[in-house]
């Protein structure tokens, strides 16, 4: 008799994920800057890996490979041929290509076939600071069929402005993206980091209902002077994880999520200048193992703003 899987028999309280993103096999981006900190808190978390590389492409070279649609499909029939399907949430990250996109499309669909309650969260990467880096056509999918499929979406400034064909120049106009965003589809919205008149601040959105107005807020964050890779896929990460232990208390999970950033963005700052490194030179691998405790018992220093 086949022993029962106990990650389905035995379930952990928080979920089970299903992460697709990219792998580097040193450094810390994509996957590997998100199922740690989700295992931490307590979830059981499913890798696929949409790119196997040696390290992130910032360094001056980099060796790998991609996988492709079909290649997603022959792990997700795989899965679903053993009835190990089930999965509480799917996690993405990095997208390279629409063929890639369109066969996630499938794995919400079908995963929500199997279960009807699974939470999506999907950050949208896209682009920063007004450059895009992936193919154009990917913006038309994500804004079309991406976002009204999402539970929760953590886009940046540049990325919010994608998806609603809109400018974002000023806190209102950050909270008006999160409402036409919820009118598409999400009924959580993170704008992860918007840069108005030099301050720093993430803007979270939750509507509970269709038809009800979104519970905002705004949290200030202290601007680092250096670079780092991989943050925006632990921010993502840290926001499904709080934000599933505080369904109804999206502040609070913004709140932790932050605080345990800043606390592991400022060791990694710390240990680039102990080693005799100005980390304003180059960007900066995170210190995730070194932090561990920030992101399981994260202090509380950043506090959430209520918008009225």
């Amino acid at each position: 008799m086949t022993p029962p899987i106990l990650s389905l028999a035995l379930p952990s309280e928080t979920g089970r994920v299903l992460s697709i993103q990219s792998h580097t096999v040193q450094g810390y981006v994509g996957n590997k800057s998100a199922v740690f900190p989700l295992q931490l808190l307590g979830y059981d978390v499913d890798p696929i890996n949409s790119v196997q590389f040696s390290n992130h492409t910032g360094y001056p070279t980099f060796k790998g490979q991609v996988l492709n649609g079909q290649q997603l499909c022959e792990l997700i029939e795989g899965l679903e041929a053993n009835d190990l399907l089930y999965y509480t949430h799917l996690l993405t990250g990095y997208i390279g290509s629409v063929s890639f996109l369109s066969t996630v499309l499938e794995v919400v669909n079908k995963l929500r076939s199997i279960n009807p309650k699974l939470r999506y969260v999907c950050d949208p990467v896209m682009g920063d600071e007004g450059k895009l880096y992936v193919p154009p056509e990917l913006v038309s999918v994500y804004r079309e069929k991406v976002v009204p499929v999402a539970s929760m979406l953590t886009p940046n400034q540049f990325e919010a402005e994608l998806l609603t064909n809109s400018r974002i120049e000023s806190e209102r106009d950050g909270r008006e993206a999160c409402n036409i965003l919820h009118a598409a589809g999400p009924s959580m919205v993170v704008i992860t980091s918007i840069n108005i008149d030099g301050n720093l601040l993430l803007i979270g959105s939750h509507q509970k209902e269709q038809g009800l107005s979104p519970k905002q807020f705004k949290i200030l964050i202290p601007k680092i002077p250096a670079y780092f890779t991989g943050t925006g896929d632990l921010t993502t990460a840290l926001l499904l994880g709080w934000s599933n232990k505080y369904p109804n208390n999206l502040d609070k999970a913004a709140e932790l999520a932050v605080s345990s950033l800043q606390a592991l963005l400022q060791r990694t700052v710390n240990d680039y200048k102990s080693a005799g490194h100005d980390p304003k030179s180059s960007s900066l691998e995170i210190r995730l193992i070194q932090s561990q405790d920030d992101i399981r018992h994260p202090q509380i220093k950043f506090r959430a703003e209520r918008y009225d």
